[in-house]
C-alpha cells in the first residue's frame, strides 16, 4: 500500500486585487508530497512558486482550494491557532536567513524551543549539539554579523529543524551563497532531513539546485507545467 501524502495541495488558486484589477498568481495547483521526499519547485522569478510555498506553509491563505498537512486541513485552522500548528509541523528556511541580529548563534537556533516552553538547560544542550553537527561548535557565541553567509544559513537550518517538524519549507535557501557553499548547505540540509525522516519542499530558480531533489516540479505562469523524477 502506497504511503499517504504528508502534504496535499488541491486546486490552489490565488488572486490579488491591485486597484481595479484582479491579478491571478496561481491557477489550479495540484501537488502531493510524500513523507521523506525532497521536492524542488523550479521556475523563473514571478512564476508563483514562492506564493505557493507560502500558502502550503500556512503563511498565506489561498483564494480557493485546500492545503492538507498530515491530515490537517489548513483552511479550517484559525489564525490564532495557526502559529501553534506551524511550530509543531513546519520548519522554514529563508533566503535572507531572518536571524535576529542581537542574538548569538545558539540563541537564534533554539528560539523555537523557547516558544515551546522547553527548559533553558535542555534547549541549550540540544542547540549546542545540533550546531556542533553543523560545524558551528566554535561559533555558538557569535552574532550573525560576525559570521559568513554559509554560517548564517547553517544557523537558519538548525532553527528550522530543532523542534523536529514534519516538513521543511525552503525559499531559495542558497540564493545568496556561492556555488561551493551552496553544495555544502544543500548536502548538509538534505542529509540531516533524511536521517530524521523529514520532508523538504524547496523553491529555486536554479536547475543545479533543483537537481538535489527526488522530484523536480516545474512552474510557469502560476501553473505546474512539468514533473521530473531524479
Amino acid at each position: 500500500m502506497s504511503p499517504k501524502p504528508i502534504l496535499q495541495a488541491k486546486n490552489i488558486i490565488k488572486k490579488y486585487r491591485m486597484g481595479t484589477q484582479v491579478v491571478s498568481v496561481l491557477n489550479s495547483i495540484n501537488l502531493d508530497v510524500y513523507p521523506g521526499e525532497v521536492v524542488s519547485l523550479l521556475g523563473k522569478s514571478g512564476c508563483g512558486k514562492t506564493t505557493f510555498l507560502n500558502i502550503a506553509a500556512g503563511l498565506e491563505r489561498p483564494t480557493k482550494g485546500e492545503i492538507i498537512i498530515d491530515g490537517h486541513l489548513l483552511n479550517k485552522i484559525s489564525e490564532s491557532k495557526m502559529s501553534v500548528f506551524r511550530r509543531k509541523y513546519i520548519g522554514f528556511v529563508f533566503q535572507l536567513y531572518n536571524l535576529i541580529p542581537s542574538m548569538n548563534a545558539l540563541e537564534n537556533a533554539i528560539l523555537p524551543l523557547v516558544f515551546e516552553g522547553i527548559p533553558a538547560r535542555e534547549r541549550e544542550q540540544k542547540g549546542r549539539e545540533l550546531l556542533k553537527t553543523m560545524g558551528l561548535g566554535d561559533r555558538l557565541g557569535h552574532k550573525p554579523s560576525e559570521m559568513s553567509g554559509g554560517q548564517r544559513q547553517r544557523i537558519s537550518l538548525a532553527r528550522a529543524i530543532i523542534n523536529n517538524p514534519r516538513i521543511i519549507f525552503a525559499d531559495e535557501p542558497t540564493g545568496n551563497l556561492d556555488s561551493r557553499t551552496t553544495k555544502e548547505i544543500l548536502d548538509l540540509l538534505i542529509s540531516t532531513l533524511r536521517k530524521n525522516g523529514q520532508t523538504l519542499l524547496m523553491v529555486t530558480h536554479d536547475q543545479e539546485v533543483a537537481r538535489h531533489g527526488d522530484r523536480i516540479i516545474e512552474m510557469a505562469d502560476g501553473k505546474i507545467i512539468g514533473e521530473k523524477v531524479m
